[in-house]
C-alpha cells in the first residue's frame, strides 16, 4: 500500500475506500500511544461523511484500544498487562536453542509482547457521521505498544460516502 491510495467503487453513489499508513516511533517497552488526532485528520482528508473508519495494527506486539487518555489510569494498563505477561518471565519463543520458525537477525526477546497481544486486539472499527468519528465524551484510540521502543505504522482505511 502506498501512503496515499483511494479508490472510488461506485461512482453513482460516491462510495470511497480511502487507506493511509501513519509512521509512528514509539518511546518505551510499553506504551499508549493517542492517535486520535491523526485518525480524525485521514477521515477529513477522505472527504467521507458516513461510513466507517478502521484503524489496525499490522504487528503481532502491538495493537489498537479505545479507551480514556487519563494518565493514571494508562499506567493502571501498563501495569496490568506486565502482570498478565511479564517480561521477567520464561517464553518458550524466546529460546533460540530450541525455535525454528520466523527467526530475524538481532531477534527480540518478546514473548511476554505476544502474549500480551492476546488482551489488546489489532484493530477498531468506529462508526463516522456527518464527517466525524463517533467516539464517546472520554475515548480515545490508542496504538498500545509491547514491544518498543522502535519504529512502527498504523493503518487507517476509511470507507462510506
Amino acid at each position: 500500500m502506498t501512503s496515499a491510495q483511494a479508490l472510488t467503487v461506485d461512482r453513482a453513489t460516491g462510495f470511497r475506500v480511502v487507506n493511509r499508513r501513519v509512521p509512528l516511533h514509539s518511546g518505551a517497552a510499553t506504551e499508549f500511544i493517542d492517535v486520535t488526532d491523526q485518525v480524525e485528520a485521514v477521515v477529513e482528508e477522505s472527504g467521507v461523511r458516513d461510513g466507517v473508519v478502521v484503524v489496525y495494527a499490522q504487528h503481532t506486539t502491538a495493537g489498537v484500544a479505545i479507551n480514556e487518555a487519563e494518565p493514571l489510569l494508562l499506567g493502571d494498563m501498563c501495569r496490568m498487562l506486565e502482570r498478565f505477561a511479564s517480561r521477567e518471565d520464561e517464553y518458550q519463543h524466546d529460546d533460540l536453542t530450541i525455535r525454528t520458525v520466523n527467526l530475524e537477525p538481532n531477534e527480540r526477546a518478546n514473548g511476554h509482547a505476544h502474549c500480551q497481544r492476546l488482551f489488546v486486539g489489532a484493530s477498531e472499527s468506529i462508526p463516522v457521521a456527518d464527517g466525524e468519528v463517533q467516539l464517546g465524551k472520554w475515548q480515545r484510540i490508542f496504538f498500545v505498544e509491547l514491544d518498543g521502543p522502535r519504529p512502527r505504522s498504523l493503518t487507517v482505511q476509511v470507507m462510506g460516502v
